[in-house]
């Protein structure tokens, strides 16, 4: 009954296979392999259209290398107040950008509100250098919260995003999942929408450690080769983070992997939907969900064995918590097993 997070799953054996029957022998490192160089054109063919990916090991490197790439003197990155840049990479866009900062946007569901983005660029008066300057915008999706951008919101983003000459970055730690759920293609999700570059995860969904940064512009990409040599992201022994990436798109792996996950998902709210003492704290539209319950029946829970979080009251939710009551997040991911999301149903309170 782990609910902990989709970091804590394994990997899926396919991957694991993959990574296995490319153990053995010699081969071309840092990228010039014929397995990476293959890697490199399924990505064109995934998106579309001739796109510049450079493959990482972390979430992390993906976001902060990528945004280290669009830097300005006095850059800001504006990005939701709960984005995972803010709240939980350890300054390393700061640091791996030579100090930009992050400028927090509010919005309901974890999701940027337009006109609040559309605010906080206005701010930047280009002629007053003491504020500094915008060098992009930066969205989730699927978001910290659960949620997922639609297609019209995306566009409605890129168009102010673009209105003001910056690029649009999309942190893609839960891709699949988003993408899975609104029912479109890679290409229809990024490039088409108007966003400029994406952190395309796939650790989450079953790889064990395999991340890209994807330029729908390669022009906008000439740094990046020596911006993710100097983080110590240019692995000698490339060909393992390719070997899990094809593994991964072999066969739509990557989709049946989010398909499962997001159905666990709404298997669990069902069950929950059924209890009295546990509520959905706001809707789920991928494989987090976030529910409200008297803490008493949390640890209880836990120690049943049940692995979940407590989590943070967001200050877009307006929900009125009851004495004892707190916020919690659970995770499904693509490991989870009916069995799992059963287990748990069965002990909480009818």
């Amino acid at each position: 009954m782990n609910f902990a997070s989709d970091n804590w799953a394994g990997a899926a054996k396919e991957i694991a296979a993959s990574l296995q029957e490319h153990s053995d022998g010699f081969s071309p490192a840092y990228g010039a392999s014929d397995l990476d160089q293959a890697l490199e054109r399924r990505f064109n063919d995934l998106f579309e259209k001739e796109v510049a990916v450079y493959f990482v090991g972390t979430g992390t490197a993906a976001n902060s290398l990528a945004l280290s790439s669009m830097n300005r003197p006095g850059g800001f990155v504006l990005c939701h107040r709960e984005a995972h840049l803010i709240e939980d990479e350890c300054g390393a866009p700061e640091f791996f950008t030579s100090g930009a900062r992050m400028a927090p946007i509010d919005g309901e569901m974890g999701r940027m509100d337009p006109k609040l983005l559309l605010d906080g660029l206005k701010r930047f008066d280009p002629s007053f250098v003491h504020h500094g300057q915008p060098m992009a915008v930066s969205l989730t999706q699927s978001t910290e919260s659960g949620s997922v951008y639609g297609i019209d919101q995306l566009n409605e983003i890129a168009e102010i995003t673009h209105r003001y000459g910056l690029p649009l970055h999309m942190d893609g730690a839960r891709f699949a999942n988003a993408m899975v759920r609104l029912g479109v293609t890679p290409a229809e999700m990024t490039w088409k929408a108007g966003v400029d570059v994406v952190s395309f995860g796939a650790t989450k969904n079953g790889c064990w450690c395999a991340e890209a940064i994807v330029f729908f512009d390669p022009q906008a990409a000439k740094q990046l080769p020596f911006i993710r040599k100097r983080a110590a992201q240019l692995f000698s022994k490339t060909r393992f983070i390719a070997a899990q990436l094809h593994a991964y798109l072999d066969d739509d792996l990557w989709i049946r992997l989010a398909t499962h996950a997001n159905a666990m998902a709404e298997r669990l709210i069902e069950g929950i939907q059924l209890k009295t003492q546990i509520e959905m704290a706001w809707p789920c539209e991928s494989n987090e969900l976030f529910v409200t319950m008297p803490t008493q029946l949390a640890e209880q829970l836990e120690q049943a064995g049940a692995k979940f979080y407590p989590w943070p009251v967001p200050n877009w939710f307006n929900h009125e918590m009851k004495s004892g009551e707190g916020l919690y997040r659970l995770v499904t991911s693509f490991a989870t097993s009916e069995a799992d999301v059963d287990q748990f149903l069965d002990l909480l309170p009818k």
